[in-house]
């Protein structure tokens, strides 16, 4: 199937950008996708960050006399209030009474049956530029249903907050899972849309096969820009300071610290009750986002990083420094999980053997410089 992508401008969006022109994402776009739209069954991935103006996606749309079939929900749900790893399942949005089908839990494809009445999807979901982000694994997953189903994918193109850097280890296919699909980075810095450009152009799809992809390029956005999410993009994400060290501290999900699940400080704290460090307490409870959160009503000792700044690179420092603590008290410190999260079992391996961060990070050096090389062929907006 040959590459189909289009490049559409619009309209305009008050979000912070260093740039002296206003960002324009391309859901704000309406006047050059609503043409695409037209008289035809749509099919929608969507979730709590796809916003027009303060109003979701799905409600512009139907105001707008389109034709909605159903809705696609990832990881979170379509109002995004369920916890990570949460279970997702069909339902009808009270609001607007579409029927709402699960991405997430055991069915992450669009079915062909589900299909058969669709004439173009969107795909509208914001992201936070790492690979563990599970929103790129439904991208994925999107792409392949709409190429085996000879549908166009339409993507609403939206900033990366992480998009000015790339770092991290390169995923080995052998230890690809939904937290990690592609031999990419931890930090790809890359947007939507010139993520599912690469999804087609390296051919990572089953098969082979392409996708119709139709790109809504944003206005005025370089990867150099700053980006304020107006939205949490999933529960524990609160804020930007949140989502810079997400890339970082999400590692510890494959450690038995806690990341500040169950607080009010979620990714920008950092701790256990095994630690000797304890230049911050803090206690996970359960609710909304976070049930039985780790650690769970225990008081926990650590570190407080909501004003930390790790620069444009992934910090190890406190994954050394927290292992060496535990293996000293002969503790468990990481779970099975930790490999899928780095993508293989050398980080892992790396920090037993003592290794420091600057060693480790040399071991990868030469794959990252090949991928930011690989990653050029995609960008759609400049660095």
């Amino acid at each position: 199937m040959p590459l189909w992508i289009l490049f559409i401008f619009g309209f305009f969006l008050p979000i912070s950008a260093q740039t002296n022109n206003q960002l324009v994402i391309g859901a704000n776009q309406l006047e050059e996708y609503l043409p695409i739209l037209k008289d035809k069954s749509v099919a929608i991935v969507a979730n709590q960050t796809s916003l027009i103006n303060g109003i979701h996606l799905v409600d512009t749309l139907l105001a707008s006399n389109i034709n909605i079939h159903h809705v696609y929900a990832p990881e979170h749900g379509f109002r995004g209030k369920s916890d990570a790893g949460a279970s997702i399942t069909d339902e009808r949005d009270s609001k607007t009474q579409l029927p709402v089908l699960s991405l997430y839990g055991k069915n992450k494809k669009p079915k062909s049956a589900d299909l058969d009445s669709v004439e173009i999807m969107i795909f509208d979901i914001q992201d936070v530029g790492a690979r563990f982000y599970t929103y790129i694994s439904s991208l994925h997953y999107v792409m392949e249903a709409c190429a085996e189903n000879n549908i166009p994918l339409l993507v609403l193109d939206r900033p990366n907050p992480n998009g000015h850097y790339v770092d991290g280890p390169l995923l080995d296919t052998a230890f690809s899972s939904f937290v990690g699909m592609h031999p990419i980075p931890i930090v790809h810095g890359l947007t939507i849309g010139e993520y599912a450009q690469m999804i087609n152009g390296e051919y990572w799809l089953k098969d082979s096969i392409q996708c119709q992809l139709i790109i809504q390029k944003m206005k005025h956005y370089t990867h150099s820009d700053s980006y304020n999410l107006p939205v949490k993009p999933s529960p524990n994400l609160p804020n930007s300071q949140s989502i810079a060290l997400y890339p970082s501290l999400c590692l510890f999900e494959g450690t038995d610290l806690s990341v500040g699940r169950g607080t009010r400080k979620q990714f920008q704290i950092l701790g256990s009750p095994e630690l000797d460090t304890c230049l911050f307490e803090f206690i996970p409870i359960s609710g909304e986002g976070a049930k039985y959160p780790k650690h769970e009503n225990k008081l926990c000792c650590g570190w407080d990083l909501a004003t930390a700044d790790f620069g444009n690179s992934l910090n190890l420092s406190y994954l050394i420094e927290t292992y060496a603590q535990y293996n000293s008290k002969g503790l468990t410190f990481f779970n099975s999980f930790f490999d899928h999260l780095a993508g293989s079992n050398t980080l892992r391996v790396l920090i037993e053997a003592g290794w420091t961060e600057q060693e480790i990070k040399e071991t990868w050096k030469e794959d990252l410089e090949g991928f930011k090389q690989k990653r050029k062929n995609y960008l759609i907006y400049s660095e």
